[in-house]
């Protein structure tokens, strides 16, 4: 996959408009990354765990995945078109990481992860509910192994719910966490958005933990435990339509693309050519009328300032689908990226509704690694999505993720001392 303009259109796309001058990037950090020095023992799979570790291995972390010899974490395989090839999720999900592979159902793997676990910081781990128990690395087991260790764990229900022992994927965290019951028309069934909150979202609440309790070590001298549940998380980022909650009494109810306060405009407004992603999402303040003046001057409505029925926030939200055919008139004779330039350049928020390959072929986001080209050993170059936390005195260069125990023999002479004559003698007995 190679860069390409997006200034082709079709009926599903509108044209971009570039940025007439490319932003400047800050120099890169030449010292150091902030996380440098910091081991990762990642016994993650699928997407929750997976983001854990690979937020840490963007912050620096050296971050060793430890698989099954015998094909590895599931996610390698999960919807890939091709046998021979790690799948895209999976690559997605595990850049900058090194793989060893490790059979933790022989007592020899075992020992040689307990060994690891004595030089590592962080320990990390999603399976299902009892299993990590099974294997004999509970948190009580590994941190009796090193004290100072952090023990990053997700599970899709909390300890003490009566749901703990269920399995959970992103869109059951999404339903049992309250996002799904407020996705969708008013009218309409439950939605799940498209974004996988349940997955990615839980995983970088527990990297915030998980950077608390590294800071809380160089104080106490201690490790500690790290529990994230996915369906916890979901209620967090939920916050706002509690507030809608406390304020009716009853059930936050879905409003379609406005917010659970109520307000217009509060949505997405169609453009030229008219394709399938041809809208542009306006929001005005609810907090004052500025928003909604300037965006009244922009249309050529201004008359609509001294409307009374318009008068302020909560009375438009009375009358949103007659403000929203108002801005359909103007919005209908420019591109997304037209309507989207004129209307911020006016101090009306606003936001082209741009698709994903939209967003990856933007120039300004290869330059700023929001999208970086990497070189996968079989998959060849592709683009992925990078980190998108820029800090002036930590850079990591993402890299593709490995294939299959690519880093056994660097990682187990590195920290556990064995010879290439080792690894090959554990081969043969099935260890590794």
């Amino acid at each position: 996959m190679t860069a390409k303009s997006s200034a082709k259109t079709s009926s599903n796309a509108s044209p971009k408009t570039p940025p007439k001058t490319p932003p400047k990037t800050s120099a890169k950090a030449t010292g150091k990354p902030a996380l440098a020095g910091i081991r990762v023992v990642d016994l993650t799979q699928f997407e929750a765990g997976t983001s854990i570790t690979e937020t840490l291995a963007w912050l620096g972390a050296d971050v060793i995945k430890v698989e099954n010899p015998k094909g590895g974490e599931q996610g390698r395989n999960a919807s890939s078109e091709r046998k021979d090839a790690d799948s895209y999720y999976f690559m997605l999900l595990n850049a900058n990481k090194r793989s060893v592979t490790l059979n933790l159902k022989t007592e020899r793997g075992k020992s040689m992860l307990r060994d690891m676990i004595k030089k590592a910081d962080i320990f990390a781990e999603n399976f299902a509910p009892g299993v990590i128990e099974k294997l004999g690395f509970s948190y009580e087991e590994v941190s009796a192994l090193n004290p100072r260790i952090i023990y990053a764990t997700v599970k899709g229900f909390g300890k003490g719910s009566p749901y703990e022992n269920n399995l959970a994927f992103d869109m059951i965290a999404q339903a049992a966490g309250g996002v799904m019951s407020i996705t969708g028309e008013p009218d309409g069934r439950p939605l799940k958005p498209g974004v996988t909150l349940g997955d990615t979202g839980t995983g970088l609440h527990a990297v915030i933990g998980v950077l608390a309790a590294l800071f809380q070590r160089t104080v106490t001298g201690r490790g500690q435990k790290i529990e994230v549940a996915m369906q916890d998380a979901m209620v967090n980022y939920c916050r706002i339509a509690y507030s809608r909650q406390l304020l009716t009494n009853t059930a936050c109810e879905r409003n379609g693309n406005s917010v659970v306060l109520g307000n217009a405009p509060c949505e997405v407004f169609k453009c030229s050519p008219g394709g399938h992603n041809d809208y542009v999402f306006i929001y005005t303040s609810r907090a004052t009328n500025s928003h909604w003046e300037k965006l009244c001057d922009v249309i050529g409505r201004a008359d609509m300032k001294d409307d009374p029925r318009l008068a302020t926030p909560p009375q438009r939200g009375n009358h949103a689908k007659e403000i929203t055919a108002e801005i359909e008139k103007w919005t209908s004779k420019f591109t997304k990226f037209e309507a989207m330039e004129k209307l911020g350049a006016a101090g009306v928020p606003c936001g082209a509704v741009m698709d994903t390959k939209e967003l990856s072929d933007d120039p300004t986001m290869r330059e700023r690694e929001i999208f970086a080209e990497v070189d996968h050993p079989v998959r060849g170059k592709i683009v992925i999505p990078g980190w998108p936390v820029k800090m002036s005195e930590s850079y990591v260069k993402v890299t593709a993720s490995p294939v299959l125990g690519a880093n056994t023999y660097e990682v187990y002479s590195e920290m556990l001392g064995l010879s290439k004559a080792d690894i090959e003698a554990l081969k043969k007995e099935g260890v590794v």
